[in-house]
């Protein structure tokens, strides 16, 4: 089963600049071009993302922040929130999970898309998950349900006129690993996604991000008939 989704409002939650893009940019393009309203929440500054052993954290960040605007753009995303936890010690403290339910409620999304935290390591795609990527989509999870749908959680927020919001669906990153439940059709969007993967230059050849998110998405859309798809653990909440 696949029923497609038709959102009015997506929240994307990670941990840092190229996270959604890599990982569910064609997804976020589609569902742009459906005519929903798509933002981004980035949890770390991104400061240690760079082998350049002249580069500071500071202007790691400025870069960073730079592309991730840049690809935002060529997916069709409305706004990049970005918060300044420190890249690489990332944890899912009150801190964290209290602004995620903050743009939670600021923006009342119906989707919301995470990365899955039970994800240690793959070894069909050779790498060990990120301990920021784990962080950030447990603490997606944990602002979904039930922070952010309950009156009692972060007072402070209700206050401020931050009201409670139910998140309808949550689709956590897993490519075509075992577990996903849903495959979304990008294969109209993947130019705009290798577009906005190819922003991030700081990070890696374009040509080397390209030939692996094609690869990717070429296997995940395999099972559903798609030629080009991202693939998802789909929560459905009651």
């Amino acid at each position: 089963m696949n029923d497609q989704l038709s959102p009015k409002v997506v929240l994307g939650i990670a941990a840092h600049p190229d996270d959604l893009d890599f990982y569910a940019g064609g997804t976020m393009a589609t569902f742009a071009k459906q005519g929903a309203t798509v933002y981004y929440l980035v949890l770390t500054d991104g400061g240690k993302g760079s082998a350049d052993r002249n580069a500071t954290p500071e202007s790691v960040q400025a870069t960073r922040q730079q592309e991730q605007q840049k690809a935002a753009k060529a997916l069709g995303v409305q706004e990049v929130f970005f918060c300044s936890y420190p890249d690489g010690a990332l944890e899912n403290t009150l801190a964290v999970k209290r602004d995620v339910v903050k743009t939670i409620r600021q923006v009342r999304p119906d989707v919301v898309i995470s990365l899955d935290p039970s994800v240690l390591y793959s070894t069909t795609q050779g790498f060990i998950n990120h301990a920021d990527h784990r962080a950030a989509g447990q603490a997606a999870l944990d602002a979904v349900y039930p922070l952010a749908r309950d009156h009692m959680s972060f007072p402070d927020l209700l206050e401020a006129g931050y009201e409670p919001h139910k998140v309808d669906t949550v689709l956590l990153t897993r490519f075509n690993e075992p577990g996903t439940t849903f495959a979304v059709n990008i294969t109209d969007t993947i130019e705009a996604k290798l577009e906005a993967v190819s922003a991030h230059l700081s990070q890696s050849t374009v040509q080397e991000m390209k030939a692996t998110i094609r690869d990717l998405a070429v296997a995940s859309g395999q099972p559903y008939g798609y030629q080009y798809a991202e693939a998802f653990v789909r929560i459905d909440i009651r």
